[in-house]
């Protein structure tokens, strides 16, 4: 029994790992699809409304039927919130990300995204949700890590560098040494414009996982907030593809790599996703959820040379080497934190309480066996006193009949 209980208790601890590892591979899958469909000429503005228009449609059915007694009402501040996540998520972050992702390539992309752990924390930090305690080594690994973190992603932004030969790219290029598509080749300066868009897209990013992690307070209800975000994002997308594409064939789609492209980056990378980075965010916080960028980064970069025979530059390899750096002390010092708050705290069966009484129980296994254990010792306790309480009256009574006699 023990054995089992030791089991269920590491399993219980992989799961939030194991779902964003999860989520890295389907996040590099999106990046390598939805480069060949901007290659082939599609507008990303459409290609956000499709996609998001694909993840509410899958989401909505599952958000009705599993959470319709828990589901809390909508009030105004909520409703704006939910609105700012739509505008956040899919709106800006999705566009400038995809317009980014034109200019450079996947693996850059992916490099730029590992700025937004530190963007998060800083975040964090002004809406008060993370404790900086200077004189702690924890709190100076995250800063430090923050300061490395930016450093690398201006590294990569500023120097380009020379082409890194791999081997198996060298039998690619040697096997396609036909002209490549004028859509395909970069100039600097459309590097440095893709850079900034990045970042921008990155800077939204992190605020929408702030927010989200405020909103869930309030409405615990993960797969309807993530379907009515989704919604309101489709509905905000169409009114800017209304005022940036003025040609009506841009929405035209058919059983091609851009009805995958949109289908893939709604399911996996909008629907799935949004859920399950709600689920661990409310365990582990938004910079645990940002913490496994650098792995999309490697995928990325392996499928990236094998599928689109993708140029791998020094500039963005060094930069890629110093935001890892960055990123791990920010993680090192998250895990303090994380440890030192798990050995303060004392165990709390209920964590949080959603609006009109409706409680979010979110109960960890040790925590649980803990509070069992005392409840028993406490039954065990209380037992001897009952007994022991019982044969006093008796013999009052048998001192009295004594002393009559």
């Amino acid at each position: 029994m023990e054995g089992k209980g030791c089991c269920g208790n590491f399993l219980q601890r992989c799961k939030p790992y194991i779902a964003m590892i999860s989520l890295q591979f389907g996040y590099a899958g999106m990046n390598i699809i939805t480069k060949v469909s901007l290659n082939r000429g599609m507008s990303h503005y459409v290609l956000v409304v499709y996609r998001h228009a694909f993840a509410t449609a899958v989401i909505a059915p599952f958000a009705l039927l599993l959470e319709r007694k828990v589901r809390p009402k909508i009030t105004f501040p909520i409703f704006m919130q939910l609105f700012v996540l739509g505008l956040l998520g899919p709106v800006i972050d999705q566009n400038f990300y995809y317009a980014g992702l034109k200019f450079t390539s996947p693996t850059f992309s992916c490099a730029m995204s590992n700025m937004l752990p530190a963007m998060t924390f800083v975040m964090a930090v002004l809406c008060r949700m993370e404790k900086v305690e200077i004189k702690k080594i924890r709190c100076q690994a995250k800063m430090v890590g923050t300061i490395v973190t930016v450093a690398g992603a201006m590294l990569m932004t500023i120097y380009k560098g020379n082409v890194i030969n791999l081997v198996w790219s060298q039998h690619i290029h040697s096997h396609t040494s036909s002209p490549v598509p004028a859509a395909t080749t970069s100039s600097d300066k459309d590097w440095l414009k893709g850079s900034i868009l990045l970042i921008l897209a990155t800077l939204a990013w992190a605020s929408f996982f702030i927010l989200q992690a405020v909103t869930m307070r309030r409405y615990p209800a993960h797969l309807s907030l993530t379907a009515i975000v989704c919604f309101l994002g489709t509905l905000q997308s169409i009114a800017v593809t209304f005022v940036m594409e003025h040609k009506a064939s841009v929405w035209t789609i058919g059983w091609d790599m851009n009805l995958l492209a949109a289908a893939y980056a709604g399911i996996v990378s909008s629907g799935i996703a949004y859920y399950v980075q709600g689920l661990v965010m409310q365990k582990r916080g938004p910079v645990f959820v940002t913490a496994f960028s650098p792995l999309m980064m490697i995928i990325v970069a392996i499928m990236g040379s094998f599928i689109l025979a993708e140029k791998i530059y020094v500039g963005g390899a060094l930069g890629s080497v110093v935001i890892v750096i960055g990123l791990y002390a920010v993680l090192w010092g998250k895990y303090k934190e994380y440890e030192e708050n798990k050995i303060e705290t004392i165990p709390e069966p209920i964590k949080s309480c959603g609006e009109h009484g409706h409680t979010l129980a979110i109960i960890d296994d040790i925590e649980a066996n803990n509070h069992t254990q005392l409840q028993k010792i406490e039954s065990k306790t209380n037992k001897p006193a009952v007994t022991i309480s019982v044969p006093i009256p008796k013999q009052s009574m048998i001192d009295m009949e004594t002393q009559k006699a």
